[in-house]
Formats: structure tokens, sequence, C-alpha cells
């Protein structure tokens, strides 16, 4: 039997001046939604891997129904092929530039138009899963008072990655939720390519937490880069991110 679905579920199209194409946004609503209520925003890029094989939309249920959350709306931004998620996500993409001025100054200004928020850097939330991770840390360690939180699992870690990191001034305004699984030495990249990550995220994780006070980080024995330990770190992720009493306003 199907389970009843508590939150709404909204699609909306952006006609993106900086991509130069038609996004496509999935929001979901949590039940009793309201005009006179504040809400937590959060991103997550991969959005339909979010909501299909994170079960995203059935952890909000569940979280809001139990009380254990902050009032959040959750809006998935996906992809249409690998090619193109790699030129928007990577940070070397020939497309990374676009995309970030597009989630900046389109994404934001049109969910800030139907859904009220506390409209700060802190009341707003990026989350992504390996390259997807990767962009949300670089957007909100550049726009910080835009994205204050950032959850990220299994992001792709490179120099451009290291350097921007090592030289950023703004990681301390950040709440930061990281993980890395340690099976995750052998990982094939949207390129073919065979990356190891481990190494490289203990790498940004030393950084990290010599500037960012709100950061926490795990690497999951035997997590593989794949939903099959993603799905079940997400729950911890929503609860550790989102739990009562930690929509802040720096």
């Amino acid at each position: 039997m199907t389970r009843r679905r508590l939150g709404t579920m909204e699609e909306y199209v952006i006609k993106s001046f900086y991509l130069q194409e038609e996004m496509p946004l999935k929001m979901f609503k949590p039940e009793h939604f309201s005009l006179d209520q504040m809400y937590n925003i959060c991103i997550a890029h991969d959005g339909d891997h979010y909501f299909q094989l994170g079960r995203l939309a059935t952890l909000s249920d569940e979280m809001h129904k139990e009380n254990k959350i902050e009032q959040t709306v959750f809006v998935g931004i996906h992809f249409k092929t690998r090619k193109e998620r790699r030129m928007k996500y990577h940070p070397d993409g020939v497309l990374n530039e676009a995309y970030t001025n597009f989630l900046v100054y389109e994404v934001v200004p049109f969910i800030d138009q139907i859904i009220p928020s506390v409209r700060t850097g802190q009341a707003r939330t990026l989350m992504g899963d390996s390259l997807a991770g990767t962009l949300a840390l670089m957007t909100a360690e550049r726009f910080p008072n835009t994205f204050g939180r950032v959850i990220m699992q299994s992001p792709y870690v490179n120099k451009t990655v290291i350097g921007r990191l090592e030289h950023s001034t703004s990681l301390s305004q950040l709440d930061i939720y990281h993980t890395i699984g340690t099976a995750e030495t052998a990982v094939e990249g949207s390129d073919g390519k065979i990356i190891e990550f481990v190494q490289p995220n203990r790498k940004i994780n030393d950084i990290i937490s010599k500037q960012c006070h709100n950061y926490y980080y795990e690497e999951i024995d035997g997590g593989d880069h794949t939903w099959r330990y993603w799905q079940d770190d997400l729950r911890k992720s929503l609860l550790k991110m989102f739990a009562k009493g930690t929509l802040r306003n720096r």
C-alpha cells in the first residue's frame, strides 16, 4: 500500500539568464505549511536522487510529524546529463561560475518570493553528494551570507578546492556537516577516472576544523560512494543540522 504523503511536492521552472536555459525545481513543503510561519530552506543538488534514493520527502514527513526538526522546506535541483552535471558542479567546470550565479541571484530570490524565511545565511543550507557536495561547500564558502550551512556527503576534492579552503576567510561563518566512507579509495569519477576520496577529505577536514566552529566530521566505516550508506547518513545529517533550536540569526 502506498504511504500517504503528509507534505506537498510542488514543481517550478526558472528561466535562467546565467545558464540560458530553463531550470526545473522541486519543492517539498511540510504538512501545515503556512505563510505566517518562518522556514529553513535546504537546497539539494542531485535533487531527484535525494528525493528518490535518499527518501528525503519521507524523512521530512517523519521528522516534522515527530517535531524533531525546525520547520524546513526542501528544494531539489537535478541535472540533465552526467556531462552537464560535471560542467556545472565541478569546481573547474566551464559552467560552474554561471551555475553559482544561478543559485545566488536567481534561485534564492525566487524562493524568497514564495517561502517566508529569516533570509540570512543561517536559514539556508546547501546539500549534496560527491560533486554536488563540492558545489555546496564552494558556493557557501564564497557566499556565506547567502548560504550559511552545508551538508556534504563524500565531496570530491582537488587542488582547486584545497587552495580555496586554505585561503578562505569565511569558513568560521559556516555550519558544516561532512562525512566520507572509509571504503571510498577507488571511486570512478564522472570523467571515467578512478579517484581516491578518503585522503583528500581528511586533508580538507584538517583545514576546515581549524576555522569552522560548528563543524561535524565523520568517517563512516565501510561506507562506499553510493546511496547504500548516504541514505542512512542523510537521516543523521538532517537531525544534526535542523534539530529544534538550531535556527540562528547571525
